[in-house]
């Protein structure tokens, strides 16, 4: 099995918080920041916005209880708002301030960055990272398809186009 992509986590913010990978960890302290994730167990963009609240406890001591605690658990869950029909439903909550930091899949951020340009994907940074991890692989008696399409995944054309998309790509030179 090849790992071919990686989900990670970004924060997805309108720009004039000028929020950056330094100052993340900070910014989602900041009593006045509304700090917007998925509902854990019900979504795992959720589960994992959780691990990074568990892995800040380690920076800053104390940071995972209180980011759980104000954490704005607006997607995902039984309770959650149905999406808008015409809009990404995360760059439609930092869009409409319902969320200062919406923590997503950089896929789901690459998504509202395009419909709403004004909107800023920052990298958390390494310390704090969390993510899935996808892999692939072709079973012995597979369709000849199959092993193309599979070879194109980990093609350097197939990684770009994964990377384009908010995946980071491994395979990538």
């Amino acid at each position: 099995m090849a790992l071919f992509a990686r989900n990670r986590l970004c924060a997805l913010s309108r720009s004039e918080l000028r929020l950056t990978s330094e100052a993340l960890l900070e910014r989602m302290l900041d009593p006045a920041i509304k700090l917007g994730t998925s509902t854990p167990k019900a979504d795992p963009s959720g589960d994992y916005a959780f691990e990074l609240f568990a892995k800040a406890d380690a920076l800053r001591a104390g940071a995972r209880a209180t980011l759980e605690a104000k954490a704005l658990q607006l997607t995902g869950g039984a309770d959650s708002p149905p999406p808008p029909r015409d809009r990404n439903v995360y760059g439609a909550l930092v869009g409409s301030v319902k969320a200062d930091i919406f923590l997503t899949y950089c896929t789901n951020a690459k998504l509202a960055q395009a419909e709403d340009p004004t909107l800023t994907i920052v990298a958390v940074p390494d310390a704090l990272a969390v993510g899935a991890n996808y892999g692939l692989a072709v079973l012995a008696n597979a369709d000849p398809a199959a092993v193309r399409f599979a070879m194109f995944i980990l093609s350097a054309h197939g990684q770009r186009m994964l990377a384009k998309h908010g995946f980071n790509a491994p395979s990538l030179p």
